[in-house]
């Protein structure tokens, strides 16, 4: 522990990389890298996954599965932490995390494929969840901002440099190597962990009233927006079992989807509920058309997997830039959260270029540094915003919500747009209508944003 106060001894902050805490926070930066670097990648390689394993009717729901999986995988690690500590959820977190990512490399079909994102997703979201209950349990209160800002940085170094990396891998040794390069970088980050991991020990705590209710809300949301997906997708080939299931999923949703969210938000109420609501607008139209831009990038404008990783990356660097801007300037929230839906209205269809071929592929590095710049903007006053707005006790609840709006949207989005794809073709040609399509509604999802930004204010 820090050494207190004294007269003859002045205070010294606690240092996150000094002698008592660097080992945790190596361990816990490296664990968020290899997260971050896989979420990162695997847009990059689906396209070569896709013509491997034939599996271009499943590209949006082999994202949308690791989305959905994590989704309920934060409800139950959340309140596995705090009933018998962060350890047992990280090592298991953790432990689904390497098994995904080992089952994605040596996949031999779709089918296999979809599940490794499904444990991958399982994985990746308890051992988040965990590492933020680990920063709170390890570290003193005033040591916290760092550490939160280390992991910002874990993340963004993964969105600059992943896709090309990856891409890189994929031309030179195969894109399963992508999935199983990163199993072995776990080890060293787990033997970091370990002494952060022995102070979880205390006694157990009373379950959380309604822990119960939450757990099934959450699975049958994760569950609803599975089937709607599946249904959605399923409705050019088998229109009745195609409806029939999206309105299985649609009521799931209703069932378990009110009960994560704020009173209020699916109809758009005054104040926080729209705030939370807007988060899943942006993630959904950025997300919804960000995961497609590498399969217009190789399959119409004949990009390598390395150069579609490289324009990928560019929505990295506007991200940063927004965020930095944000923190800069004092405006109205609703200011900022409408600029930044604007930034990402004009990137979205500024893309849509990159779907004819007689413009250049490289049209999409401007439009997503734009639509990135918006993000950076938006992002950060969504979750400010919601931080004035909530009650002391109430701020994990609603950043539990918040997140649930982030992986919800994109999940739906990316899903629907994998759907279109199906609908429309998998020629070239047929890919190139798909985009577009998918552009203008992510475009619409985006100006919606744009005119609800008001609605933040009580």
């Amino acid at each position: 522990m820090t050494a207190p106060k004294t007269p003859d001894t002045p205070y010294a902050p606690p240092r996150i990389f000094g002698p008592e805490y660097r080992t945790a926070t190596v361990g816990i930066l490296l664990c968020v890298t290899l997260v971050a670097f896989e979420g990162m990648s695997v847009g990059v390689v689906m396209p070569a996954i896709s013509r491997e394993l034939d599996a271009l009717d499943l590209y949006g729901m082999s994202f949308s599965a690791f989305l959905i999986a994590g989704l309920f995988a934060n409800v139950v690690a959340g309140l596995w932490s705090d009933r018998k500590g962060h350890a047992l959820p990280f090592v298991a977190g953790v432990g689904l995390f390497v098994v995904g990512m080992a089952l994605a490399g040596a996949a031999g079909n779709k089918e296999l494929f979809v599940l490794a994102r499904v444990v991958q997703g399982l994985g990746g979201g308890s051992t988040i969840v965990a590492i933020y209950v680990m920063i709170a349990r390890v570290y003193p209160p005033e040591a916290r901002g760092k550490v939160f800002a280390g992991l910002s940085a874990a993340w963004v170094v993964p969105a600059m440099v992943g896709p090309a990396v990856a891409g890189l891998v994929a031309d030179s040794v195969g894109w399963r190597w992508v999935f199983y390069g990163i199993c072995p970088l776990v080890v060293p980050a787990l033997v970091m962990l370990l002494p952060a991991l022995r102070q979880s020990s205390h006694e157990a705590a009373e379950p959380e009233p309604g822990a119960a209710l939450r757990i099934l809300s959450a699975a049958a949301t994760a569950a609803g927006a599975g089937l709607l997906l599946f249904g959605i997708d399923k409705l050019h080939a088998a229109p009745l079992a195609g409806a029939l299931e999206t309105v299985g999923g649609l009521a799931l949703l209703a069932i378990g989807l009110p009960r994560l969210l704020p009173r209020g938000a699916l109809r758009l109420a005054r104040g926080l509920p729209t705030t939370i609501m807007m988060r899943g607008m942006y993630s959904a139209a950025f997300f919804g058309v960000n995961s497609f831009i590498p399969l217009v990038l190789i399959q119409v404008q004949h990009f390598g997997t390395t150069q579609a990783g490289i324009a990928l990356t560019t929505g990295a660097l506007g991200w940063s830039t927004g965020s930095y801007l944000q923190s800069r300037r004092a405006h109205a929230p609703e200011k900022l959260l409408r600029l930044g839906a604007t930034a990402v209205l004009f990137g979205v269809l500024l893309t849509m270029l990159t779907a004819l071929p007689s413009f250049s592929g490289w049209i999409a590095v401007p439009a997503w540094i734009v639509a990135g710049l918006g993000m950076g903007i938006a992002v950060t006053t969504v979750s400010v915003t919601m931080m004035k707005q909530s009650p002391e006790a109430e701020q994990g609840k609603n950043s539990a919500a918040l997140q649930v709006m982030d992986t919800l949207g994109s999940a739906l989005a990316i899903g629907v747009g994998g759907a279109l794809i199906n609908l429309i073709g998998h020629a070239p040609d047929r890919i190139s209508v798909g985009f577009v399509v998918i552009a203008l509604l992510m475009g619409a999802v985006a100006l919606t944003a744009v005119v609800v930004a008001s609605r933040i204010r009580s």
